[in-house]
């Protein structure tokens, strides 16, 4: 099973978009069975799978204390592909989360102010020395700060060839749990979303590590205590 994380300090980056979207892809490609986790406390991605009519990808309710545990069970449930949204900042949750990760995605708007804020994201995966990818992200088309923002992310890290624009079919699909692919899968956005994930899905295959397994060569089994299916929604209170 490989395991992606999408990880940005700064808000508004369009994580949670872009984690819906590629597991959805990724599944209409044909990678298999596809689970998403929603590390982040605000529950973006729990409140829009809640919404989709379609069961897959199916949603894995755990938290970042049974992380890795449950991540060995959905290798033992034949889980193909883990995508994890996290936390709008830097925290404990992000570290866990990009600790057992194969590749961490950061998506980035074009605009100054969040080119400054990627610094503390890149120093976390390096640290943790994980593959990681850019990916422009609500770009504006033909705008002259979207290739400045480019060329800038491109030096300091692997930069994924398909920029991801800003339109409406990408807010519209996500009110009622679908994507933009399932809107129309012949829009500028879903062909965005299909080279997207053909880039990250190359970059997984050269990038993959060995699976772990055990002193007797078997993938260490987890306890039950994975909940895959409705998220369970509590109060705040």
């Amino acid at each position: 099973m490989r395991v992606v994380a999408v990880a940005s300090q700064k808000g508004g980056s369009g994580k949670t978009t872009l984690a819906g979207h590629i597991a959805v892809q990724a599944e209409r490609a044909g990678a298999g069975s596809v689970a998403l986790i929603d590390a982040d406390p605000q529950g973006s991605l729990a409140d829009w799978w809640n919404e989709r009519e379609q069961p897959t990808p199916v949603f894995v309710h755990t938290s970042t204390q049974r992380l890795e545990q449950d991540i060995e069970q959905l290798r033992d449930l034949g889980i193909d592909l883990l995508i994890v949204d996290t936390p709008p900042a830097i925290t404990s949750t992000i570290s866990d989360v990009i600790r057992v990760a194969d590749m961490v995605l950061i998506p980035t708007r074009p605009s100054p102010h969040d080119l400054r804020s990627v610094g503390r994201t890149v120093e976390l995966v390096e640290a943790l020395d994980k593959p990681l990818v850019f990916v422009v992200n609500g770009a504006t088309p033909r705008a002259r700060i979207t290739s400045e923002a480019a060329i800038a992310l491109s030096q300091h890290g692997t930069l994924a060839p398909s920029i991801i624009h800003q339109r409406v079919d990408f807010a519209a699909s996500m009110i009622d749990g679908r994507t933009v692919m399932e809107l129309s899968d012949t829009s500028r956005s879903a062909e965005e979303i299909a080279k997207l994930w053909e880039y990250i899905k190359g970059r997984l295959e050269r990038n993959m590590r060995a699976t772990p397994v055990g002193a007797d060569g078997t993938i260490k089994a987890a306890n039950d205590s994975t909940e895959i299916g409705h998220v369970q929604r509590q109060d705040s209170n």
